[in-house]
């Protein structure tokens, strides 16, 4: 009974944060345009940094790794099981894509994945960012760059912790994430996809 009620308030916790938009936020502190009514209208970095340059596009993308990265950290600090650091980050992740607070209308969870890889390993976190920044740097792709590490990530993530619940937790968030980008496959496949800093 213990266990189920820690499962029911660390997920709610990780929902609840998850579901704070870092682009919504920092638009309208700046000034800029509401992301969701312009560009993709996806309230999320990339989107950000199309109509409202460098510096809120970055502010975003850190906001929504925090999302990420910070549920799990306090989760692991408490000595938690694997199986609830592995739903904190998923429920985090489901915050950031169904907000509460914004109609469940929410981003593509890009940021917000990879703030839970990192807290939950390290070095596969900086793996899977150094995968996105090359094939980024080389293609100019975002969306591109993050399905492809984000593909490769449950593997990389088996390989360092032998974890079953935590790569099934992040499986689920990769299959999640690839979901909300079905609109960029379509467009990746017909050659249309935009690059990134372009509308």
């Amino acid at each position: 009974m213990e266990f189920n009620l820690n499962i029911i308030a660390f997920g709610c916790f990780a929902y609840l944060i998850g579901s704070i938009s870092a682009a919504i936020i920092t638009c309208k502190i700046m000034g800029i345009e509401d992301p969701r009514n312009t560009g993709s209208n996806n309230p999320g970095a990339t989107n950000v940094l199309r109509h409202g340059g460098k510096k809120a596009a970055i502010i975003t993308l850190l906001g929504d790794a925090l999302k990420g990265l910070i549920p799990v950290l306090i989760t692991i600090q408490l000595e938690a099981e694997p199986l609830i650091i592995a739903l904190v980050g998923l429920f985090a992740l489901l915050g950031h894509i169904f907000p509460i607070y914004y109609g469940f209308k929410g981003g593509k969870g890009v940021a917000t994945y990879y703030g839970v890889i990192i807290a939950i390993n390290w070095q596969v976190g900086l793996i899977t960012l150094a995968i996105w920044l090359i094939i980024a740097k080389l293609l100019k792709i975002s969306s591109l760059s993050a399905l492809i590490s984000i593909f490769i990530t449950p593997f990389m993530l088996w390989v360092f912790t032998q974890s079953f619940e935590l790569t099934t937790a992040v499986t689920m968030m990769s299959i999640l994430v690839f979901w909300r980008h079905k609109k960029n496959i379509q467009l990746l496949l017909q050659g249309s996809e935009a690059k990134i800093g372009k509308n």
